[in-house]
């Protein structure tokens, strides 16, 4: 898992030093995440921030890597899973002109993810019980699986739907998987427009 997750890094720089990245994005969004398998849980809320960069092979079809900070788990009664992943999608999207000014944007693709924080509470009554979320007698680091996507382009305004779908057993008991859903806001800046600005700076007296 290391190794691919150093692969898909080492891949996005490549494309980032090498290719024509047509724009940049920052999103935000809210989780409503869980666990498949045999573990009985309800969803919880979680959060999503971070960003990413466009390169587009013609008017349809792009390449769009991001990262994000996302904040996973699950709770049942007095039990919460709170797990903090940095992760990695490498989307594949295509883009439709709906309307002046309006794109519907379709995207699928794996993602990466670490665990990098996080604590399991339990609330005893008087006493609240805590340990961390990730180690090695609780769930795995590493998490890998597919997403899909749909959004809408207003203009640089994005407003979307993310599904992921996780394919690794992050703990032994069980078999859980993540699950979420996510709904995000964000803004995009395209490369040429930002080319326009440094010079315009570089031009300054």
């Amino acid at each position: 898992m290391k190794k691919s997750v150093l692969f898909v890094l080492f891949a996005l720089i490549s494309v980032a030093g090498f290719s024509q990245i047509t724009g940049w994005n920052a999103k935000v969004g809210m989780n409503f995440s869980n666990y498949t398998g045999d573990l009985d849980l309800n969803a919880k809320v979680g959060f999503k921030l971070g960003g990413g960069f466009e390169y587009a092979f013609d008017d349809t079809w792009s390449l769009q890597p991001s990262l994000f900070l996302t904040g996973k788990g699950a709770k049942k009664d007095e039990v919460t899973i709170n797990a903090y992943y940095l992760e990695l999608p490498v989307m594949a999207a295509a883009r439709f002109n709906v309307a002046d000014n309006t794109n519907l944007v379709v995207n699928a693709g794996p993602y990466f993810a670490c665990g990098v924080a996080g604590k399991v509470k339990a609330d005893m009554g008087n006493v609240e019980y805590k340990e961390d979320t990730f180690g090695d007698d609780a769930l795995k680091r590493f998490d890998a699986g597919l997403g899909v996507g749909v959004a809408l382009e207003f203009g640089r305004i994005i407003a979307g739907l993310d599904g992921q779908f996780g394919l690794v057993d992050v703990q032994k008991v069980g078999n859980p998987k993540n699950m979420n859903f996510s709904i995000v806001v964000g803004y995009k800046w395209l490369t040429d427009k930002i080319m326009w600005a440094s010079q315009q700076l570089v031009s300054l007296p």
